[in-house]
């Protein structure tokens, strides 16, 4: 009887062991990251008309090639388009937060090169490429 009971306890523990495996690396990962979404548009009118992504109000609407890293979890994003800066933003300082998030497209450590401020931006124009960077302000309470 006690083979059995045995035998039953620990099936049962192996098969939460592998069922929980994938919930557990997904945990971690949330805890560790977050959730990131990815998204793109032809202007930054298409992606102004997009609330679920929340594309910045200063990027112009005829930015081209908008592409944006945004962290579902958090406020921290990354911004890539093609255009100009409009008046509103200025100089300013470089980011003091790294960027924990990341894209084939921005070069590491980007936002420590940052010179102008768009709001809560710190963005770089390299010719006709504009990155931005919108540091993480949300304070997370978990341990």
């Amino acid at each position: 009887m006690n083979t059995k009971i045995t035998a039953a306890v620990l099936a049962a523990a192996t098969a939460t062991i592998a069922l929980s495996g994938c919930g557990l690396k997904e945990g971690l990962t949330e805890k560790a990251n977050g959730h990131v979404k990815t998204v793109g548009y032809a202007t930054g009118a298409e992606g102004k008309r997009d609330k679920d992504a929340r594309l910045p109000e200063w990027v112009p609407d005829g930015a081209a090639s908008v592409t944006e890293v945004i962290r579902t979890t958090g406020s921290e994003r990354l911004l890539k388009f093609t255009g100009t800066l409009p008046a509103l933003c200025v100089p300013g300082a470089a980011a003091t937060q790294a960027a924990t998030l990341s894209a084939q497209w921005w070069p590491q450590g980007q936002e420590s090169r940052t010179d102008k401020v768009c709001g809560e931006w710190h963005v770089l124009v390299q010719g006709s490429d504009v990155y931005a960077f919108k540091p993480e302000t949300l304070v997370s309470t978990r341990s």
